[in-house]
Protein backbone atom coordinates (compact mmCIF):
# COMPACT_ATOMS: atom_id res chain seq x y z
CA UNK A 1 0.00 0.00 0.00
CA UNK A 2 1.51 3.46 -1.11
CA UNK A 3 1.30 6.46 1.44
CA UNK A 4 1.02 10.37 0.85
CA UNK A 5 4.90 10.19 2.40
CA UNK A 6 5.65 7.43 -0.31
CA UNK A 7 4.84 9.62 -3.05
CA UNK A 8 7.59 11.54 -5.19
CA UNK A 9 6.23 14.68 -3.16
CA UNK A 10 6.43 13.75 0.24
CA UNK A 11 9.75 11.64 -0.17
CA UNK A 12 11.55 15.32 -1.44
CA UNK A 13 9.92 16.78 1.90
CA UNK A 14 11.39 14.27 3.77
CA UNK A 15 15.16 14.75 1.96
CA UNK A 16 14.89 12.74 -0.86
CA UNK A 17 16.79 13.07 -4.27
CA UNK A 18 15.63 11.96 -7.40
CA UNK A 19 19.20 9.61 -7.81
CA UNK A 20 19.83 7.93 -11.72
CA UNK A 21 22.74 5.19 -11.45
CA UNK A 22 24.00 4.04 -14.80
CA UNK A 23 25.15 0.19 -13.94
CA UNK A 24 27.57 -1.26 -16.44
CA UNK A 25 27.94 -5.16 -16.15
CA UNK A 26 29.56 -7.56 -18.08
CA UNK A 27 27.15 -10.05 -20.37
CA UNK A 28 26.66 -13.87 -18.79
CA UNK A 29 27.13 -15.49 -21.81
CA UNK A 30 29.76 -13.22 -22.94
CA UNK A 31 32.14 -11.75 -20.16
CA UNK A 32 34.22 -9.84 -22.37
CA UNK A 33 31.33 -7.61 -23.99
CA UNK A 34 29.96 -4.92 -21.27
CA UNK A 35 25.90 -3.71 -21.13
CA UNK A 36 24.78 -0.77 -19.39
CA UNK A 37 21.51 -0.34 -17.50
CA UNK A 38 19.99 2.60 -16.07
CA UNK A 39 18.03 2.85 -12.41
CA UNK A 40 16.23 5.67 -11.54
CA UNK A 41 14.20 6.03 -7.92
CA UNK A 42 13.96 8.86 -5.26
CA UNK A 43 17.13 8.08 -2.30
CA UNK A 44 18.93 9.66 0.24
CA UNK A 45 21.85 11.21 -1.26
CA UNK A 46 24.91 10.41 -0.19
CA UNK A 47 23.69 7.06 1.49
CA UNK A 48 21.76 5.53 -1.19
CA UNK A 49 19.88 3.13 0.63
CA UNK A 50 17.94 1.97 -1.82
CA UNK A 51 20.19 2.12 -4.39
CA UNK A 52 22.40 -0.28 -2.32
CA UNK A 53 19.18 -2.88 -1.58
CA UNK A 54 19.33 -2.91 -5.62
CA UNK A 55 22.64 -3.67 -5.91
CA UNK A 56 22.30 -6.42 -2.94
CA UNK A 57 19.95 -7.81 -4.87
CA UNK A 58 21.46 -7.47 -8.51
CA UNK A 59 24.63 -9.37 -6.97
CA UNK A 60 22.47 -12.12 -4.96
CA UNK A 61 20.16 -12.88 -7.88
CA UNK A 62 21.29 -11.97 -11.46
CA UNK A 63 23.55 -13.25 -13.73
CA UNK A 64 25.63 -10.53 -14.95
CA UNK A 65 28.18 -9.43 -12.98
CA UNK A 66 28.55 -5.69 -12.09
CA UNK A 67 31.54 -3.59 -13.87
CA UNK A 68 30.77 -0.35 -12.33
CA UNK A 69 28.27 1.81 -11.19
CA UNK A 70 27.85 5.94 -11.87
CA UNK A 71 25.54 7.62 -10.18
CA UNK A 72 24.04 12.07 -10.29
CA UNK A 73 21.05 12.70 -8.69
CA UNK A 74 19.17 16.58 -8.35
CA UNK A 75 17.00 18.13 -5.68
CA UNK A 76 13.70 18.37 -7.61
CA UNK A 77 12.44 20.40 -5.15
CA UNK A 78 13.93 23.36 -3.33
CA UNK A 79 13.15 24.30 -0.24
CA UNK A 80 12.32 28.37 -1.84
CA UNK A 81 9.38 26.48 -3.63
CA UNK A 82 7.09 25.91 -0.96
CA UNK A 83 4.74 28.06 0.07
CA UNK A 84 1.74 27.22 2.81
CA UNK A 85 -1.51 28.52 1.88
CA UNK A 86 -3.21 30.41 4.73
CA UNK A 87 -6.41 30.29 3.02
CA UNK A 88 -8.29 28.46 0.43
CA UNK A 89 -11.48 30.07 -1.92
CA UNK A 90 -13.62 27.74 -3.34
CA UNK A 91 -15.72 29.28 -6.80
CA UNK A 92 -18.96 27.83 -7.98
Amino acid sequence: MTTHSDRPLGLQLRGYRLATAEITYHLPDHPNLLQTYVWQDYDLVPRLPRLRKFLGFWRRSLDGPLHSVRVCSTRLLRPAEISLVSSRLALH
